[in-house]
């Protein structure tokens, strides 16, 4: 047993400052951070589009299993304890493959970024343990094209979620509409060992209506959006003024944003 094994340590996170709680996690990644900024490019276009999806999702899952997923200690007979018996075997930390795990694909924009985790975790993770599910979820919009909610028009969930962990990916948190009414759709399914959503960009609205209704959920985003806001509050540490922050034009989308990934990513936009 090697000594530098013997302490588990949590996985450390480079993070930007921000108060928005302890729940919310906005990478300092520049690789991330980078591919974000091509694929939010008014110049980037298919099929670049779902090559970068597929990149970001492949690092953001790595970093959300790496600091949320339960770990155990496993014995190794690596190929060397043929020649050495006994120093050829080590143990050492790993992610515990009997962690139970659902990816949920909201369609239309998490469709891929939910295949892209679940496919990972098949690999990584016992498969039996990890499931899909999918929901049919859009946000309604009135007269005005302001977002009143989000409507759930169908969905197949395989089961019970109890001690789970339910992982969102979803690219662009808004509203938080969808993600809210996803949730509660979860509730008659049991209780989940967490609640994780997968963004690449996030709003301060977003967060907020987030944390107001479900404040036991975990969010990770590359990128906080806020460009609306007045120049004291862009001066300032995200969440500083909190209230004051503005992510979304009078359409709710978000500004600088990515102008709808769920358009672009299906090159279909409607």
């Amino acid at each position: 047993m090697d000594s530098q094994y013997t302490q588990q340590r949590g996985h450390q996170l480079s993070e930007r400052e921000h108060h928005y709680g302890k729940n919310v996690h906005l990478l300092n990644d520049p690789f991330l951070h980078t591919q974000l900024a091509k694929l939010c490019s008014i110049t980037t276009e298919q099929p670049l589009i779902n090559e970068l999806v597929n990149s970001i999702y492949s690092s953001l899952i790595r970093t959300v299993v790496n600091h949320e997923f339960p770990q155990k200690m496993a014995t190794t007979r690596s190929r060397m304890s043929e020649y050495h018996p006994i120093e050829g075997v080590f143990e050492s930390p790993i992610i515990d493959p009997e962690t139970k795990v659902v990816s949920v694909n909201l369609a239309r924009a998490g469709t891929y970024p939910s295949h892209l985790c679940y496919q990972t975790l098949n690999y990584l993770m016992n498969p039996k343990q990890v499931r899909q599910d999918h929901i049919s979820i859009a946000r309604q919009v009135g007269e005005s094209h302001h977002v009143t909610g989000s409507q759930v028009s169908g969905h197949k969930i395989g089961g019970k979620i109890d001690d789970s962990i339910v992982l969102i990916p979803d690219p662009m948190g808004a509203t938080g509409g969808t993600v809210v009414e996803t949730l509660e759709l979860y509730r008659q399914f049991g209780t989940a060992k967490k609640f994780i959503a997968i963004h690449c960009i996030v709003t301060p609205e977003y967060l907020k209506k987030v944390a107001k209704n479900h404040p036991e959920v975990t969010v990770y985003a590359i990128r906080l959006d806020r460009g609306l806001s007045n120049d004291k509050v862009l001066n300032s540490v995200p969440g500083t003024f909190w209230d004051e922050e503005k992510g979304l034009n009078d359409n709710d989308y978000i500004v600088p944003g990515g102008g709808g990934f769920g358009e672009i990513m299906n090159n279909a936009f409607v």
